[in-house]
């Protein structure tokens, strides 16, 4: 497993260094793979290619390739924990004006609709990290498996 740290949890229970945006790991292939389409001109091979009718799909080579553009920029610069400023979080700012570590310390933890912003992208995953954190801690909560 990654070496972990416990600044690297954010308030919501999510752990930002299993987070593609933190690692890069996303952003370094989709900016490697637009750098070797660059080298060897695949404009050009997709557009010849995309006549062929089991290719069709590259004649949206121009599309793909500009969502690898936005996909070479998923890059957090920092983490939420280390912010100074995140008011766009609500999670952030109720957690960091409750003075807590994090939302499993919280009450209103379960019921909580501060996170609901995040089902759609992790479903309950951080909701579970946190009755994981909250009841064996958190340095279990590092050592185990983590939710994404």
């Amino acid at each position: 497993m990654a070496k972990t740290d416990r600044k690297l949890i954010a308030y919501c229970g999510l752990y930002c260094g299993d987070c593609p945006g933190h690692t890069g790991s996303i952003a370094n292939l989709a900016g490697e793979l637009r750098r070797e389409l660059e080298r060897v001109k695949f404009d050009k091979t997709a557009e010849v290619m995309s006549e062929v009718p089991s290719l069709a799909a590259l004649a949206k080579y121009r599309e793909c390739y500009e969502a690898l553009g936005a996909m070479a920029n998923l890059r957090c610069a920092e983490v939420c924990r280390k912010r100074a400023e995140a008011p766009q979080c609500e999670v952030w700012v109720c957690a960091r004006e409750k003075g807590l570590e994090g939302c499993w310390e919280c009450e209103e933890c379960e019921v909580c609709t501060k996170m609901d912003f995040l089902k759609r992208n992790h479903g309950d995953a951080n909701r579970k990290n946190l009755r994981k954190i909250k009841r064996h801690g958190i340095e279990d909560f590092l050592g185990g498996k983590r939710y994404w």
